[in-house]
């Protein structure tokens, strides 16, 4: 099974506080830790941003070995690693709970000061993938003597001129969106296309395989920008060099990474609560600069990926191999994810990531199930139930809805959750699925979400080509009347009424098309300034705004 999770679970994990923040949990601001602050926020905004009131312990073996306990001004760059570890073990003792309780308080400090994270939604329309396959006769082995036989066989196509190249459809017209902040699970039999699938949406397709359609984030095609800064595709197998500890491992992967635009956001966050007068909480202000400081060999981010995934009590042992004995095959699929979540990406693709852990399917929010090659259900998880009973189909009390999923397609397992009594059973094709799914109301919603931009300029303009397809409905039936032609010879009376009425269409089409000089000439700056950019080239305007402005596509 396939995890596709969307930026963070942060935006729905919060509540608002007041215009100023006390310094802890409970206890009110101390003179002493106003006054240390006071000299934090003195510094210049490079140093700001990576000093913080640090708890340091006389017995911590860190390099800021004071002779007392308390909160001192500290460089986050220069924490230790016993103190790192410490650090985070007090901010997250219980994985679940005190993670989650970690997110609101940084999802607080942020909304305070009205600073939007940046989120990314996925959309994929007419998504089409294609691949070009050998037939291979007789037994398709690679044996020797399948691969003797074949080049005879490869001799007798050439003399005989035909060829043995069939097309497979992987993927077919497949539509969807994955939106901020949500995680989709993606479920369907082996060979449905998901691994396609993933690899397509995180701009990773072999260039041997033909894909046609749209995938936009946030409305920005894949050749718009490089979706590998964004995006992060997280493979099925875990690769990793037997020689790394899983601290290593993760290290060079944060390194190599960066910090994205945590750094920027840790900037402004600063600069308006020093404008603001409020004292954030020690500890979260601690992680957020340690964590956007870019350029450390040791990252703090690391040992909170380790700690969240339960990586900590391995963090020192080595990956290992097939030859070299390392940590457990459960572990190293944590690793692979922890590589990839370490770092800045927003959107994370992740092919069988349920392998060998522990099942998480309740964490998620919505299903992606599809069937050779098609989508038969996209929507809530509390919606998908209902969606399969009114399609006649029930899933048993003890069953697990992503079993269910996979087992409703299989014309093997799917009799048994049949729950109309008074029709008999038939079998319901994925074809079937896909198409009651299109017609039901949420295939009907995501459609019209996905038809939102396309329209936008024209609802915002509607009186406009409203009148126009009016006008051209009644001209063409005027035209229809006065130039109508049962039988035309080849001969110059008949070729002069085809070219007046060639004329009249012509000038009808100029005229209609005055209305539309204005609006063209107001979006023409517009289109100028953003083709400088490199935003889009000029067909990718021209093209769709002709398309738009017709009369078909406008009724």
């Amino acid at each position: 099974m396939e995890l596709t999770t969307i930026g963070n679970k942060m935006d729905s994990m919060y509540s608002k506080l007041g215009s100023r923040r006390d310094v802890g949990e409970d206890s009110p601001v101390d003179e002493e830790l106003q006054l240390q602050w006071a000299a934090v926020e003195r510094l210049p905004t490079f140093k700001r941003i990576r000093t913080s009131l640090f708890e340091v312990n006389h017995d911590n073996g860190g390099e800021n070995n004071d002779q007392f306990e308390g909160k001192r001004v500290t460089d986050v760059t220069k924490l230790g690693g016993v103190e790192r570890r410490l650090f985070i073990e007090k901010l997250i003792k219980h994985n679940e709970n005190d993670n989650l309780r970690l997110l609101q308080r940084l999802k607080e400090r942020i909304d305070r000061v009205n600073v939007k994270l940046p989120t990314v939604e996925v959309r994929y329309k007419n998504l089409f993938v294609e691949t070009e396959c050998e037939i291979v006769e007789g037994k398709p082995l690679p044996s020797l003597w399948n691969s003797f036989t074949s080049s005879f066989s490869v001799f007798k196509r050439v003399m005989s001129g035909k060829s043995h190249e069939a097309k497979l459809s992987i993927l077919k017209d497949v539509n969807g969106i994955i939106r901020p902040s949500r995680l989709t699970l993606l479920l369907g039999p082996p060979g449905c296309g998901k691994t396609t699938l993933l690899l397509a949406l995180a701009g990773k397709l072999d260039h041997s395989l033909k894909a046609t359609g749209e995938i936009t984030y946030n409305g920005y095609r894949l050749d718009e920008f490089v979706p590998q800064k964004t995006s992060a595709y997280i493979s099925q197998y875990d690769l990793h060099i037997p020689e790394m500890t899983v601290r290593e491992t993760i290290d060079f992967s944060a390194r190599c990474q960066g910090v994205g635009t945590r750094a920027d956001i840790m900037v402004e966050v600063s600069r308006r609560e020093k404008e603001a007068g409020i004292v954030p909480d020690p500890d979260v202000d601690t992680y957020m600069k340690a964590t956007s400081v870019e350029g450390q060999k040791r990252s703090l981010q690391t040992d909170y990926v380790l700690k969240i995934l339960g990586l900590d009590i391995c963090a020192d042992v080595i990956a290992g191999s097939a030859l070299t004995r390392g940590i457990s095959g459960g572990q190293k699929k944590r690793l692979t994810t922890g590589e990839m979540i370490v770092g800045p990406t927003k959107a994370l693709f992740m092919d069988e990531i349920s392998t060998g852990l522990d099942s998480f399917h309740n964490l998620s929010d919505s299903y992606l199930s599809s069937a050779k090659g098609k989508i038969v259900y996209h929507g809530p998880c509390s919606q998908v139930l209902q969606h399969f009973g009114d399609c006649g189909f029930k899933c048993p009390e003890r069953k697990g809805v992503a079993d269910f999923l996979q087992q409703i397609t299989s014309k093997k397992d799917q009799a048994q959750y049949w729950c109309q009594t008074d029709t008999p059973y038939n079998y319901v094709s994925v074809d079937q699925f896909s198409q009651m799914f299109k017609s039901s109301y949420l295939g009907k919603k995501l459609d019209d979400e996905l038809l939102k931009p396309e329209v936008l300029l024209m609802k915002r303009n509607m009186f406009v080509y409203v009148f126009k397809t009016a006008q051209l409905v009644v001209t063409a039936f005027m035209t229809m009347t006065v130039f109508i032609r049962t039988e035309m010879k080849v001969d110059l009376l008949h070729a002069n009424f085809l070219m007046g009425c060639m004329y009249y269409a012509i000038v009808r089409l100029l005229t209609n098309g005055v209305a539309e000089l204005s609006l063209t000439i107001i979006r023409l700056p517009v289109v100028h300034k953003q083709r400088s950019f490199y935003l889009y080239p000029a067909w990718a305007y021209s093209i769709p705004s002709f398309d738009s402005k017709d009369p078909t596509f406008t009724g």
